[in-house]
């Protein structure tokens, strides 16, 4: 496919909305056409499951049932909207994806094995050219969830925010090993620093990554002269 395929990820208050914010103007000055999205949801059927997962609704259906509900939500968000921007030449930018479900599910015990047939199933072969990782240390994730839930409409943490600290400091360990097994397509970012610093090495970051279509343009987003 034409475009690029960006996945952030990490724990609850790593600051992925704020920085996906961020990157989606880079680009955008640049001329990149950026479209964002988010899981679970990120089309009209998967939003309708988001409400389900997030609320706790479907938590009576276990880790199994849930990890199911993602991988049609991912579907469904798959073939509605990540995989045609992809085709119209788009830069996709996602709150979360596949890497996701296998450290939340699989830290709830979920089989391994299971989950990738799930995924293979939802995702349709559709996978990110780069995924940032950005790691905080859970104490203070947790902290910045439970100011921002002081300041904005979402009522408290969510089904998954709320779960023991225990709990997310072995997400951010999975995390960082499956950063580890796939090197190739991860950047782990400090997402402990100022809001100027995680935004930085996000853009070396995509920079490396994508040199020929960024071509010319330094970390600070000027554009340097090409070599001759």
């Amino acid at each position: 496919m034409a475009g690029h395929f960006i996945t952030f990820e990490g724990g609850e208050g790593a600051g992925k909305s704020t920085q996906i914010a961020r990157l989606k103007s880079f680009l955008e000055s640049r001329g990149k056409t950026v479209v964002v999205t988010r899981e679970p949801g990120g089309s009209p059927g998967a939003e309708k499951i988001r409400q389900l997962l997030l609320s706790g609704e479907a938590r009576d259906l276990g880790p199994r049932g849930e990890a199911m509900l993602f991988a049609a939500a991912r579907a469904d968000h798959v073939d509605t909207t990540i995989k045609p921007a992809l085709t119209r030449g788009d830069w996709v930018l996602c709150d979360r994806y596949a890497d996701s479900t296998r450290v939340y599910q699989g830290e709830a015990g979920v089989d391994g094995a299971y989950l990738k047939l799930l995924e293979t199933a939802a995702v349709a072969g559709v996978y990110p050219d780069l995924t940032l990782l950005i790691d905080v240390p859970a104490e203070i994730g947790l902290s910045r969830v439970a100011v921002r839930s002081k300041t904005d409409d979402s009522g408290g943490p969510d089904r998954f925010e709320g779960e023991a600290m225990k709990v997310h400091q072995r997400r951010r360990k999975m995390f960082l090993e499956l950063a580890r097994e796939e090197a190739h397509r991860f950047a782990v970012i400090d997402g402990s620093k100022d809001l100027d610093q995680v935004e930085g090495a996000i853009q070396e970051a995509v920079l490396e990554t994508f040199p020929e279509d960024l071509q010319g343009i330094s970390k600070a987003g000027t554009v340097t002269e090409a070599a001759s």
